[in-house]
């Protein structure tokens, strides 16, 4: 096996995280502290907002009026990909019954949380596309209330484009605030009086920290940090359009990972060689993002053979995975790790970001070893019940009385016990010896 990195980053996705940390605790505690009053210096200070933080239905409508008829219909388009796809996944699961043995019904009920806060990000870029991802799938999944939360774009209200996909997409309340203090504020409960259940949606490494830290407290989505690509290529792919979709990915900020694997030394050289020709090309406030992000973060690794691609590409467990390679159904099959997988150089990243269907939302840092992106599933909890009618308690007690026994769980077998004695009177069945220490 031979594995040669023939770019190889300076930086890791843990780099910025201590720092974040810092910041993010501070803030937090302040706010918990502060309350509304909190918020309100913070969105002062960082954003230069003093307006109002709930957008009213008159003001939503005023900001949104003047957007050109096209730019409707592409938002509409769009979210409903979104929300079709994701009300496929929910018809994926469902509540059942199932009597296991006579008498014992067991069962899986799907509930939606009550409250979810979606934060959609807006400071290089307006993210027009994280709206629907996050509050469309929330909906779909039945969530009563969503909270939607923006920053203010440059230093004025909530950008038209994003706010009018916050109110296609079905947002029932939505706020003009950014960065930690919009996810403190949901999960808090600030200025609705409704606590997030849990709180999803992309964003920079401040808001994926304040996610991290509150978790527990309340649910998130993922670990989410920078926008991550990864392209396989084989002999067969063309260079041109891998190192486009690597700068694609690459202009979202200065940390975001962008890594190449392949087993061809000719199409690593000729992708090496575009990079900085497709970046300067750029302009200004990408080329700078995607300038950072290739000199800091950019790998360039070349294989023997394509299981080591998939064994570096599975380490790696990128976020965003291109295949452009022959045979995409042995890399569908044989592929693990990976937060979306895009198969072909037809399928790109950008059009699942902003138009296809699948969520945007997803796992980055390793966490693609372990978690999937955003879905309708991360809404819902499929809670259990049962039900068990005196004839199967009588059968199911003694078992777990005896075993309740074995642990040492006097008290737990003596709930059968009573059942027994009450359903079964002068029973003669074994139901374990007592604890006695």
């Amino acid at each position: 096996m031979t594995v040669t990195h023939l770019k190889k980053a300076s930086k890791t996705p843990e780099t910025e995280t201590d720092a974040a940390r810092k910041v993010v605790t501070d803030m937090l505690a302040g706010i918990e502290a502060g309350g509304e009053a909190a918020v309100r210096d913070y969105a002062l200070k960082l954003d230069q907002w003093a307006g109002p933080i709930i957008m009213e239905r008159d003001q939503i409508e005023e900001i949104t009026r003047a957007i050109p008829a096209l730019v409707r219909e592409d938002i509409a388009l769009a979210a409903g990909n979104v929300r079709r796809f994701a009300e496929a996944q929910r018809a994926s699961v469902k509540d059942f019954a199932l009597e296991i043995s006579p008498g014992l019904t067991l069962g899986q009920k799907l509930v939606p949380v009550n409250t979810a806060g979606c934060y959609v990000p807006t400071g290089r870029y307006a993210h027009i596309a994280s709206a629907y991802m996050s509050v469309a799938t929330a909906k779909a999944a039945g969530v009563k209330t969503v909270i939607a939360c923006s920053a203010p774009y440059k230093g004025t209200g909530i950008h038209p484009h994003v706010l009018y996909a916050m109110r296609v997409a079905g947002a029932d309340v939505i706020m003009c605030l950014g960065g930690v203090q919009a996810i403190a504020t949901m999960a808090f409960g600030l200025f609705t009086g409704r606590k997030a259940d849990i709180v999803v949606g992309p964003g920079n490494k401040f808001v994926a920290e304040a996610k991290r830290m509150l978790f527990g407290k309340v649910g998130i989505d993922v670990f989410a940090g920078p926008s991550e690509v990864a392209v396989i290529a084989d002999d067969s792919a063309d260079p041109l359009i891998v190192a486009t979709d690597l700068v694609g990915q690459a202009e979202h900020g200065h940390e975001s990972p962008a890594w190449l694997i392949t087993n061809s030394r000719i199409i690593a050289d000729e992708v090496m060689r575009l990079m900085p020709i497709l970046i300067e090309a750029l302009p200004p406030t990408a080329r700078d993002a995607a300038a950072a992000a290739w000199r800091d973060y950019g790998e360039v690794v070349l294989c023997d053979t394509r299981d080591e691609m998939i064994q570096i590409s599975d380490e790696y467990a990128c976020e965003h995975l291109e295949v452009h390679c022959r045979d995409l159904d042995w890399w569908h099959a044989n592929l693990t790790n990976y937060g979306s997988l895009f198969l072909g150089e037809e399928t790109n990243v950008a059009f699942g970001d902003k138009v296809s269907g699948p969520n945007h939302i997803l796992p980055t840092k390793f966490a693609a070893r372990y978690s999937a992106g955003l879905s309708v599933h991360k809404f819902l909890k499929p809670l259990t019940w049962q039900r068990i009618t005196r004839n199967a308690c009588t059968e199911i007690a003694p078992v777990s009385a005896r075993i309740s026994r074995l642990e040492g769980m006097e008290a737990h077998a003596r709930t059968s016990d009573v059942r027994m004695n009450k359903y079964a009177p002068g029973h003669q069945i074994d139901l374990g010896m007592p604890v006695k220490g």
